[in-house]
């Protein structure tokens, strides 16, 4: 009778001691259950920016823009035409509103020449960088230097470091050490702002990722964020680039990227530790925001790398992780921060 109304635990004691919770196998995922994140927008994106028409659609979009060209002309001249015949003043008006019309679109190429003209500058530049460094001429070196400083010059917010570089720069006898001086204070800057680019841009890529489950519209954020991206990049170095210069910088820098696999998340601390198992487990959307995000950085760096006047030197190229976590920090930081960011 007491056995039947007894209440509480039971011990059973096992003849030997088995296994503890730490020699226990860890539980397997099922299957299929949780999909790591890859950064599908930005691979996507980054893909088709990279994607060079055939010559075949090329000839094609290139008739095709011609036909219509002559035929919106000549069907704009005979309107012009035959309105002067029939109302003069009319027509007469119309025809001063092509007139304007021609004139905007060919300050639109002088525009687009100019900043073509800009990003050779820019790669003139570079070229001549790398020739002094490697070959360590002085001269070379100072005439860089020269070229550097007169570009720059103009800028009111670099004036204060045009004069510190103007006075330390008869100081240096060696090529290397002149080219690191100039990046020091001419370039360095110029870096920090462009980061700030890049880390907004990866913040944007991140938050739409995260927050809107539309479809493509991550794709489309990833896409419009890093040309405008890579475009204020360009801005900041001094190649400030029109339309279709913005779209040739893109393409350049997505090209890169593609064919040398930095698109892909890969094994790096970016793969396994922002976009692997942690952030997957709690949120997929969030993990592939996160990765977009980086990849997003990685493309703002290879900007850097194109856009810059000069090669990073030791210890001077950003760092992913680094610029993703300043960029993290500023979405998901108190509302003092994200006040004032």
């Amino acid at each position: 009778m007491a056995d039947e109304t007894r209440r509480g635990p039971v011990m059973i004691e096992m003849e030997s001691d088995g296994p503890g919770p730490a020699e226990a196998p860890p539980v397997p995922d099922l299957p299929g259950a949780i999909e790591a994140p890859s950064g599908r927008a930005m691979q996507l994106a980054a893909t088709l920016a990279a994607r060079r028409p055939s010559r075949l659609a090329r000839w094609f979009w290139g008739l095709l823009a011609a036909l219509l060209s002559v035929a919106v002309t000549a069907a704009a001249w005979n309107f012009v035409v035959s309105l002067v015949a029939s109302t003069p003043w009319l027509g007469w008006a119309v025809a001063a509103l092509f007139v304007a019309f021609g004139l905007v679109v060919l300050a639109i190429v002088v525009k687009e020449i100019a900043a073509f003209s800009r990003l050779s500058r820019m790669d003139e530049l570079h070229a001549l960088a790398e020739v002094a460094l490697v070959e360590g001429d002085l001269s070379e070196a100072r005439a860089y230097a020269d070229r550097l400083d007169a570009m720059y010059r103009p800028r009111a917010e670099m004036r204060w470091h045009h004069e510190r570089f103007a006075e330390r720069r008869e100081e240096q006898f060696d090529a290397a050490a002149l080219m690191e001086l100039a990046e020091a204070e001419l370039i360095a800057p110029l870096d920090a702002a462009a980061l700030r680019e890049v880390e907004a841009a990866a913040r944007q890529v991140a938050a739409v990722t995260a927050l809107v489950p539309l479809a493509f519209a991550d794709v489309l954020a990833a896409m419009t964020s890093n040309i405008r991206m890579i475009r204020r990049i360009a801005e900041v170095y001094g190649g400030r680039s029109g339309t279709l210069g913005s779209l040739r910088l893109t393409r350049a820098v997505m090209t890169h990227l593609v064919a040398t696999g930095a698109v892909a998340v890969g094994d790096d601390m970016v793969g396994s530790m922002l976009g692997g198992n942690v952030l997957a487990k709690l949120s997929r959307r969030f993990g592939e925001g996160v990765v977009n995000g980086a990849l997003t950085a990685r493309v703002g760096i290879a900007a850097m790398e194109v856009c810059r006047p000069m090669p990073f030197g030791a210890g001077r190229r950003p760092r992913v992780t680094s610029v993703l976590r300043r960029a993290l920090t500023g979405l998901f930081g108190d509302k003092g921060e994200v006040d004032a960011g």
